[in-house]
């Protein structure tokens, strides 16, 4: 799995960026934020704002929309359906996603909409995960206090793409969030807006295989369980 690393790692000012799309959809793409506390949030709040001002993207901020955690399912669908890249924007919490990002997970991608018998809502679509860590990158090895390098984590995400015949695009990631330099943040901030842009005009797509075909077994998923 290739991984895009941006803020402790690869400077993003030493690639050739794509330019942005002739002609983008309207809101093709739908952006998911969840950060529990957007006044806490350092990296995340300004890609927040950086996302709103790309007219293309649709924005949810889940924490805002669904404070009750009552998530409107059908019109959450709707508006996925209209995107061709879903984006999940979120802090890494405990190796993972916050609780209402995986609410949302576990409640829109329904069996026989997202997956399985007549569950192709979501195929050849693209999943775009850009994340944000409080510990520096070097923490992310076998050596250091999370001992595994930051790709162990991805399997969740990468599969639950897969099973809905979604590609899995090199995540965006900054690591060290709360300590990054200034500057860091500002070339992270315009690398995500131009990503946003350009989309699907990106160099490393061209090399992405095909959405995997992930068929469930009737057999597997009985009327009651």
């Amino acid at each position: 799995m290739r991984f895009v690393r941006y803020g402790n790692g690869m400077d993003p000012q030493s690639q050739t960026l794509p330019p942005p799309a002739a002609n983008p959809a309207a809101q093709d793409i739908y952006l998911l934020a969840a950060h529990p506390n957007w006044r806490e949030s350092r990296v995340n709040r300004q890609l927040l704002a950086s996302a709103r001002s790309v007219s293309r993207v649709d924005i949810c901020d889940l924490y805002g929309r669904y404070p009750d955690y009552c998530i409107d399912v059908t019109r959450e669908r709707t508006r996925v359906e209209a995107a061709q890249l879903i984006v999940l924007m979120h802090p890494i919490h405990w190796y993972s996603m916050p609780a209402l990002q995986k609410l949302w997970l576990d409640e829109v991608l329904g069996y026989g909409w997202a997956y399985g018998m007549g569950g192709h809502a979501l195929q050849g679509k693209d999943l775009w995960l850009v994340g944000t860590t409080g510990g520096p990158e070097n923490s992310y090895h076998p050596q250091g206090y999370n001992r595994y390098l930051f790709d162990a984590f991805l399997p969740p995400y990468e599969q639950t793409a897969a099973l809905c015949g979604m590609r899995f695009l090199p995540p965006l990631m900054l690591h060290g969030a709360r300590t990054a330099p200034e500057a860091e943040l500002t070339r992270h901030r315009e690398v995500f807006q131009q990503r946003l842009q350009s989309y699907p005009h990106w160099p490393e797509l061209e090399d992405l295989d095909s959405c995997p075909a992930c068929e469930v077994p009737a057999v597997d998923r009985p009327e009651t369980d």
